[in-house]
């Protein structure tokens, strides 16, 4: 079960590595589009920023593009690039060509079980439902995921849940079946805080102080 930061800017990754409990760094061609720059020169520079993996989604507009695209990404760090294909059936026979070359593949975009059940037939390391835009669209992403997690137990496949907008649909979504979830780095920091937390820890400060006294 891990947790991943979902962003393209290398200062995000630089605190998320400070952080030292993120697994790894997802973007898309949105998040990438947001920093201005080429999407394989932030993506170079996540890889020096951050020790974890760096997912990278493949955008070409034919196969062989993506195909393509794909191996150019790899090749920057074999070890540490995972490959996004969005999902849809001509991607998925793309994704196939890649995990039995030994690439790591992240289908995403995945917005029903038939879509991860292709996915785990073809050995893909995730699959990543897009929850709180699939609740808008179609009114309960949580139970996309839930259906998704009977579909791929007993397979190596695993979700990886995005498009989270709050710390309770994040835990939601784990506590639905997602093994992973990637977020933004604000939600990440207010994951570990909670007023009551703070509450008690005030409380002891100030029985500390009194035995100080």
């Amino acid at each position: 079960m891990a947790i991943y930061l979902n962003s393209a800017f290398p200062e995000h990754a630089r605190r998320a590595q400070e952080l030292a409990f993120i697994d790894g760094v997802t973007t898309n061609p949105s998040l990438l589009a947001e920093t201005g720059r080429p999407g394989l020169d932030v993506l170079a520079e996540l890889l020096e920023t951050f020790d974890g993996h760096v997912f990278y989604q493949v955008t070409g507009s034919t196969v062989e593009q993506r195909l393509d695209q794909a191996w150019e990404a790899h090749e920057m760090r074999p070890d540490k690039v995972v490959i996004k294909i969005p999902a849809t059936t001509e991607n998925m026979t793309l994704a196939h060509r890649l995990t039995d070359a030994g690439i790591e593949i992240c289908v995403t975009a995945v917005s029903a079980p038939a879509q991860a059940y292709i996915a785990a037939q073809i050995n893909a390391q995730f699959v990543a439902p897009y929850v709180n835009r699939l609740t808008r669209q179609m009114g309960d992403g949580l139970g996309v995921v839930r259906d998704i997690r009977r579909i791929v137990e007993g397979t190596p496949t695993e979700i990886l849940a995005a498009s989270l907008k709050t710390v309770d649909e994040a835990m939601a979504a784990l506590l639905s079946g997602a093994h992973h979830i990637t977020v933004a780095l604000d939600l990440i920091l207010a994951m570990g805080d909670h007023e009551l937390s703070q509450l008690a820890i005030d409380e002891f400060n100030r029985a500390a102080n009194v035995a100080r006294g």
